[in-house]
């Protein structure tokens, strides 16, 4: 290693949901971080958890041998515990929580608005401006409406978890509840946990 390179600013890449993209580049823009590289995993793994580490392996693999710092940006995410297998032997850590509502909300916000309300689907933003390609053609209820009433059964409200305040989103969250014949509420979360998180990470490189 030559003296330019042991001189150069430590950087860390973050493995993320592509789900995340757009609100971690938004707080990298905001805070500053320019020592933060992202790369991201195809959003559409939300409907296949299973393959959520294995695609995860993969992108540390062909990483390591480039960054000495990396911070994955997924919950568990229904992989039942596999992400957390693959980072306990890769020494890697993660965001908190069982999904990415609980890391916005707050883990004990989270568990007490689940709590309050059984039966609750919740959406992102990103959920919201994507409903129509994750949910609706996701789960072929544009091919088989008849489904729509089997896979919501057990559900009551959509709660848009929101991260920005935008009235837009805020009309689709809505189309969305009317779409699956919910109820519809509205909780502002902000960015929580994944913005403190990601802070954390940024601060152990100083």
């Amino acid at each position: 290693m030559n003296a330019a390179s042991e001189q150069a600013p430590a950087r860390l890449l973050v493995i993320a949901c592509g789900a995340l993209a757009h609100e971690i580049v938004w707080l990298q823009k905001l805070n500053g971080w320019g020592q933060l590289d992202l790369q991201c995993l195809d959003a559409e793994l939300h409907n296949k958890p299973k393959l959520i580490a294995d695609k995860l392996a993969a992108k540390i693999q062909q990483n390591r041998q480039y960054y000495e710092n990396i911070f994955v940006a997924y919950a568990d995410c229904g992989t039942g515990g596999a992400i957390d297998t693959l980072l306990a032997k890769e020494g890697i850590e993660r965001l908190p929580g069982a999904h990415c509502y609980s890391f916005f909300a707050g883990e004990e916000r989270f568990t007490q608005m689940a709590a309050a309300e059984l039966g609750s689907f919740y959406l992102t933003d990103f959920l919201v401006e994507h409903f129509d390609r994750l949910v609706i053609k996701g789960l072929k209820l544009d091919r088989y409406p008849q489904l729509r009433d089997q896979y919501f059964a057990h559900y009551t409200s959509l709660v848009y978890l929101s991260q920005r305040q935008d009235a837009k989103l805020m009309d689709q969250a809505r189309a969305a509840a009317e779409f699956l014949d919910l109820n519809f509420r509205h909780e502002h979360s902000g960015y929580g946990d994944l913005q403190t998180g990601l802070q954390e990470q940024i601060l152990k490189l100083v």
